[in-house]
């Protein structure tokens, strides 16, 4: 296509200028090149005063921000996993707000129909018995869930959250390509679309009046909270999620704060005398309503798959009971058959008496024979989709060989009705901003609407718009690595701004139950501040050898590296070979192993990728700054050695250790003091005890052990105080003084058993005669700890009389983690025990 001249409309030299709308398909910017459809026409215009420097640059921010909130979603099969970066085009799709009333109005309607089929389904059916709907589009469904017919719903309300994909015909008309029932994902990426491109065009978004979405999620965190059983004064809400491995796991982690309900994997719920209770600290607490995530079959292995682990085993017979509400109501995953699309016209008139306001995608299903006919005859200009579960990706039988074609055709005769026909849609296309320039992509919207009532709806001022990988791919979904963009409907009056927060002046209401930590949780976060720690403690030790490398040539340093490497190997981070005269490439090769191999245990990549993975589960606990760093530090720690010298990991290692520094001060001073940060801290204060103790009996047994006098101090972070305190070169007695005994210095081992102490008092079912009980671990350790001090110990070093030394370091070490072993056991596995 020649580009046209301004006298003709074309927009030469400018961003519009370039942009080509797709041939045969409704282009949402412009009905015609330089003709802005009127809604589009003011912010068009203020795209181009951006300009394409300005526009580059302010997507770069969008990108960062996208990075720093760890924004991902994982698409099966792509090798970076749930490490793949959330997709998000930075030019935004514009609605009329006149338009998407009409389309909100279908919505509703839609909603409130689709809901009443499921409820018949799974009730009386006399949609069944009138013919209405064929027995076979049921029975031969595996989403047809046996087991929950005849289960109560609280008000007969089984969707709470439905999503609808839309998409326009060329001629402008919205039609309706697939619902979704089950457990309808986006609404979370949707929020956090326009939280970044809000930032991006901030004074364009406010003077654009754009409708907010905070209304919605409010109506929607309502609305689940007024399902509780019984109408308890704080209902307990929590959001049932498969687990970090799925593909919207941020999502999840994301709505879950920003709704306020406890984001809970299947492990952290049982079933007690048909009810629903929480695993936490302070031990069962009921759960009452359960916004779930997880599909249908993988709910309950009891009555519904017998493999799954995602679920909760009595489940269904808790519902059953009445005893708990679960949104959406478990077997609404019938409906998300495409089969359905072609019965909703009549079943509309039936159930509602009103014409179906929003059209579905002509959809003809094989398992009506002249349908089946009619499908066999145009299988060139149809998709054919899996009536119910079974081929990912539609098949275009006009890109079918023949022989394939006659393949399908013997398929869809055997089994008819596992196949649906449906017209070929050419989706309209939006501006997505490419390599410096706007192209046309093809989009289709995932609009949302949530029960507000028992028989209305709310519908999403907006939604997650889906776009196509590349400019001439017909095919929108993410999982096939599509992007997507924030969804502006425009008001023509000021809009409000709304929060989910009360606002000033308002009544306050009595909070839902979500202080209390999971048992899962608590594990977890000890276990990060561990391996946190233990990560530090590893890259102390080693940028203190390699700094020793550098400075090889001199003989007291040549000692002092001899005796770390001693001390490497008693600490079983080396072999036996390297306490003797070892080629210093070995030894380099061997340290950079210790900073760059995922496959060893104990390094410092390795344990990057535990912390990683433990971080993943605990997202929902941290605040978006602590993320800031936790996603710098994974950023850091990805670094690959390739053939580069020792200085360049030392270069890593000193920005790992700032990260880290950063992490634990901003959990320090972010954290609220609650169970959470005291076992995050607890595992910190753990791991470091037992860290400086080993330390210590591996280097005061070495040959030379007041050779390694300075290097403990510099693993410890301790030198500068040392040299301020002694004004003296390091003597065993007083650096056994400054990193055991000495409560004021937080690398001794004395200011950690002082505050694993101080937690353990304030911990749930706390015995406070711990410390004086001999079953008590801690009250153990504290003891044998007391048993000694630095003058015994410099007596005993310079006697040569090791064994005691050695015995007492060594009873602090296993007591340590004895320690960790009977908290777990207290704690993380819910029985009863004496307290760690």
């Amino acid at each position: 296509m020649s580009v046209l001249t301004e006298k003709s409309g074309a927009e030469p030299q400018s961003l519009f200028g370039k942009y080509r709308p797709a041939t045969g398909a409704y282009d949402e910017s412009r009905s015609a090149p330089g003709h802005p459809r009127p809604h589009w026409k003011s912010f068009a215009s203020r795209l181009e005063a951006l300009g394409e420097d300005e526009l580059t640059a302010r997507w770069e921010n969008g990108r960062r921000i996208i990075r720093e909130h760890g924004v991902t979603y994982n698409v099966y099969g792509d090798s970076l996993g749930v490490d793949r970066p959330w997709e998000l085009d930075i030019v935004p799709l514009l609605l009329s707000g006149n338009e998407w009333k009409s389309v909100a109005a279908g919505l509703r309607q839609r909603a409130r129909l689709l809901n009443l089929i499921v409820s018949d389904l799974y009730g009386s059916q006399r949609l069944l018995r009138e013919g209405l709907v064929p027995p076979a589009l049921i029975y031969a469904n595996p989403a047809f869930l046996r087991p929950c017919h005849g289960l109560r719903v609280p008000h007969q309300l089984y969707l709470h959250l439905a999503a609808l994909d839309l998409a326009r015909s060329p001629d402008g008309q919205w039609w309706a390509l697939g619902d979704r029932t089950q457990a309808p994902s986006g609404s979370g990426y949707a929020l956090e679309n326009r939280m970044v491109i809000s930032r991006c065009f901030l004074d364009e978004f406010r003077e654009s009046q754009v409708e907010r979405l905070a209304s919605f999620f409010r109506i929607q965190r309502d609305m689940l909270r007024s399902l509780a059983p019984g109408q308890p004064d704080r209902p307990n809400v929590v959001l049932l999620t498969p687990g970090p491995f799925n593909e919207t796991y941020f999502e999840q982690a994301y709505l879950g704060n920003y709704l306020g309900f406890t984001l809970v994997e299947g492990a952290d719920l049982t079933i007690r005398n048909r009810k629903v209770y929480l695993k936490t600290l302070e031990g069962l607490q009921q759960v009452h309503v359960i916004l779930r995530r997880v599909d249908d079959h993988f709910c309950d292995p009891l009555e519904l798959r017998a493999d799954s682990f995602l679920g909760v085993p009595g489940l269904v017979e808790a519902a059953r009971s009445g005893n708990v509400a679960i949104a959406n109501a478990l077997g609404c995953g019938i409906i998300e058959s495409p089969a359905f699309l072609a019965f909703l016209p009549g079943l509309c008139r039936v159930l509602l008496g009103e014409e179906l306001k929003l059209p579905s995608v002509a959809t003809w299903w094989c398992g009506q024979a002249r349908e089946q006919q009619y499908v066999i005859e145009h299988l060139e200009q149809i998709v054919i989709k899996s009536s119910f579960a079974g081929m990912r990706q539609p098949v275009f039988g006009g890109r079918l060989s023949a022989k394939e074609r006659a393949e399908l055709i013997c398929q869809i005769k055997a089994r008819p009705w596992d196949f649906v026909g449906q017209e070929q849609v050419a989706l309209s296309t939006s501006p997505v901003w490419g390599d410096s320039c706007l192209e046309a992509r093809r989009v289709s919207v995932r609009a949302y609407v949530s029960a507000s009532g028992v028989d209305d709806f709310a519908v999403m001022p907006g939604g997650l718009t889906r776009v196509s990988i590349s400019a001439d791919n017909p095919i929108v979904s993410m999982q096939s690595g599509g992007g997507s963009k924030d969804t502006w409907i425009l008001s023509d009056t000021p809009v409000t701004t709304e929060s989910l927060l009360n606002s000033a002046g308002q009544p306050l209401s009595i909070p839902p139950i979500s202080a209390e930590v999971p048992s899962r949780m608590a594990d977890n976060l000890f276990w990060l501040g561990r391996y946190v720690e233990r990560m530090e403690d590893r890259m102390r030790i080693l940028r203190c050898v390699i700094t020793r490398m550098a400075d090889e040539a001199m003989n007291d340093n040549q000692t002092e590296l001899a005796g770390l490497l001693s001390a490497m190997v008693r600490l079983k981070l080396l072999d036996k070979r390297f306490e003797g005269r070892v080629p210093m490439k070995e030894v380099e090769q061997a340290l950079l192993g210790l900073v760059y191999n995922p496959d060893m245990p104990g390094t410092v990549r390795e344990l990057g990728l535990r912390i990683k993975q433990i971080v993943s589960i605990t997202r929902d606990r941290f605040s978006t700054d602590t993320w800031r760093i936790l996603n710098q530090l994974q950023a850091d720690s990805r670094t690959r050695p390739g053939r580069i010298p020792v200085g360049n990991a030392l270069n890593l290692l000193n920005t790992l250790i700032v990260d880290l520094a950063a992490f634990s001060g901003m959990a320090s001073e972010n954290m609220t003091r609650g169970h959470g940060w005291r076992f995050l801290d607890f595992g910190r204060r753990l791991e470091r005890a037992k860290d400086v103790a080993a330390l210590l009996r591996a280097a005061l047994l070495s040959q030379r052990p007041d050779a390694l006098l300075p290097g403990l101090l510099e693993i410890a972070d301790s030198s500068m105080t040392y040299r301020r305190r002694y004004l003296a070169q390091p003597q065993i007695g007083s650096v056994l003084e400054l990193l055991l005994f000495d409560p004021s210095n937080p690398r001794s081992f004395s200011f950690q058993l002082i505050a694993l102490n101080a937690h353990a008092e304030n911990l749930p079912g706390y015995d406070k005669s711990a410390i004086e009980n001999d079953e008590k671990q801690l009250g153990i350790v504290t003891r044998r700890f007391s048993s000694m001090d630095a003058r015994k110990i410099s007596d005993h070093i310079n006697s040569k009389n090791y064994a005691p030394v050695n015995e007492w370091l060594t009873d602090l070490v296993d007591g340590i983690g004895e320690l960790s072993t009977k908290l777990t056991h207290h704690y993380f596995s819910l029985t009863v025990s004496s307290l760690s």
